[in-house]
């Protein structure tokens, strides 16, 4: 298939951004975007009508199989399992691979829901909810019929609740994260109920590599708990700031100078209902 530096260019972000949601790994989904290119050059010359089409179901059906394949690894993994943060920069708009990764759908909490789903059933919500694709096209891309795609998404949208625009709001959530971490600093009890769920709970990825607790961590006071703890061991070069991970704010923590861990958020209804902390440094960016 011939593919030109325009087209490469071209259908690169969006490649990644499904690899990315299906799989929850950067690495992982750019090993599958460079293999679908490396593929399609080898292919034998076609008329291919959509080129954008057929890399979707080149890349969505090299998920499926990666999805299959590690379900084994996720039910080993050592304590619970978080998606690799995306650690973003504040960038310009008008770039298109950064217009495509703000779309709903790359949240830590959306990614982390999607694990409740069969590999089928994040499929098509990723295709159909994300993506915008019609029920025609991803019936092509997954080798089903447009009614068993109109199934697979009703049971996908039975299994995860909606993450909707109110809950995605960058602003509005940065500035309860900032509450949240002064009520925290100075212990105030009052401020922490307002923003926090009774029932919150943190899920602790350190993937059996770093120090980390192998089960979620529910209620406030056990959560706090935790992360109090936490804090009493910190050494003296301890920092953190307020960065931009998975398009909503999340607390970037370093430690003797390199990245320690990212806390991320689900913020619903103004208040916080999950924390995700992701220290496994397999899947911690490298640099700053």
């Amino acid at each position: 298939m011939q593919i030109s530096t325009e087209e490469y260019q071209q259908f690169k972000p969006l490649l990644f951004s499904i690899g990315y949601r299906m799989l929850g790994s950067m690495v992982d989904a750019e090993d599958i975007v460079q293999e679908t290119f490396l593929k399609a050059y080898q292919m034998e010359e076609q008329k291919i009508d959509n080129k954008k089409a057929y890399l979707c179901k080149m890349v969505t059906n090299r998920c499926l199989d990666e999805l299959k394949a590690v379900r084994h690894k996720r039910e080993q993994y050592v304590g619970p399992w978080n998606p690799a943060p995306l650690l973003q920069e504040e960038t310009n708009d008008s770039d298109p691979s950064e217009i495509i990764l703000k779309k709903e759908g790359v949240s830590i909490a959306f990614l982390r829901m999607m694990e409740h789903l069969s590999p089928n059933e994040r499929a098509v919500l990723l295709l159909r909810e994300v993506f915008d694709f019609s029920y025609s096209e991803i019936a092509t891309i997954i080798g089903k019929n447009e009614d068993n795609c109109r199934k697979i998404l009703s049971r996908a949208k039975q299994k995860i609740p909606y993450i909707g625009d109110e809950s995605l709001n960058y602003e509005k959530n940065k500035s309860i994260i900032n509450r949240f971490i002064q009520a925290f600093q100075t212990q105030n009890m009052d401020s922490l109920l307002e923003l926090i769920y009774e029932n919150v709970t943190l899920y602790s990825d350190g993937g059996g590599k770093v120090r980390a607790a192998v089960r979620p961590i529910v209620s406030l006071p056990n959560v706090l708990s935790l992360l109090y703890g936490i804090i009493k061991k910190v050494p003296k070069d301890f920092y953190f700031e307020i960065r931009n991970v998975n398009s909503q704010p999340a607390i970037v923590i370093y430690m003797n100078g390199t990245l320690h861990s990212i806390l991320s958020f689900y913020i619903i209804k103004d208040k916080i209902k999950e924390m995700y902390m992701t220290m496994n440094p397999d899947k911690l960016p490298l640099s700053k």
